[in-house]
Order: C-alpha cells, then structure tokens, then sequence
C-alpha cells in the first residue's frame, strides 16, 4: 500500500522556520522522485521543491521563490523526506503536500502519481 504521511505544519511568525516530514513506504523512497507543492486559498496548486529517488543521484530543484530560504533532504533510514523551511514569509501561507512520482529526474511539472493528505503552514504575526 501506498502511503505518504505528511507532518510538521503549523502557526509561525514571518521570519521563522518549520520543517515538514514526508514518510513513505520504502519502495515509494527508493524509486520514486518525491516533490512538495503547495495550494494557498483561491490560487493554482504550485510545485515547490524536489528530490530524487534514493536509487539515482538524489538531486533537487526548488521554484525560484523558496530558492535560499528552503532545502529538501532525505533520511534514507527512516524513508523520510523533510522540506525545511526558512525565513518564512505570510506568502508561504498554504496547504502543503507531498507526492511522488515514477521517474528518475525530478521536475516539478508533470503528473504526481500519489498524494499526501496535506499539512497546513500559516505564515501571520
């Protein structure tokens, strides 16, 4: 069975940092390249971050707004995928979800093949 679990989210002041786990069942982590994407209220699903399987080189690619404030890592003991997150900003505001795909290059475009249920990151003062 496939599972991706997302955790983390959470209330954070702007400026501040919150990091988001995706666990995944192992075959999942090993084949499949892993992305994050997020959905603010009233506005289009956005890839924000992925990675590589763990079979492949593990690279990563970021949309250009979080590039510099947050990093994608993986955990191979724990098939666990984490988006840190820095220097939060109000329009970081979203339901964050993570998703994996059967390819060996991560690119945030494309069809995702399974999806998280969503963690909610709220950005305010």
């Amino acid at each position: 069975q496939v599972q991706l679990v997302e955790s983390g989210g959470g209330l954070v002041q702007p400026g501040g940092s919150l990091r988001l786990s995706c666990a995944v069942s192992k075959f999942i982590f090993d084949y499949y390249v892993i992305g994050w994407f997020r959905q603010a209220p009233g506005k289009e699903r956005e890839g924000v971050s992925c990675i590589s399987s763990s079979r492949s080189d593990s690279s990563t690619s970021y949309t250009d707004s979080v590039k510099g404030r947050f990093t994608i890592s993986r955990d191979n003991a724990k098939n666990t995928v984490y988006l840190q997150m820095n220097s939060l900003k109000p329009e970081d505001t979203a339901v964050y979800y993570c998703a994996a795909r059967l390819a060996t290059v991560c690119v945030l475009s494309g069809q995702y093949d399974y999806w998280g249920q969503g963690t909610q990151v709220t950005v305010s003062s």
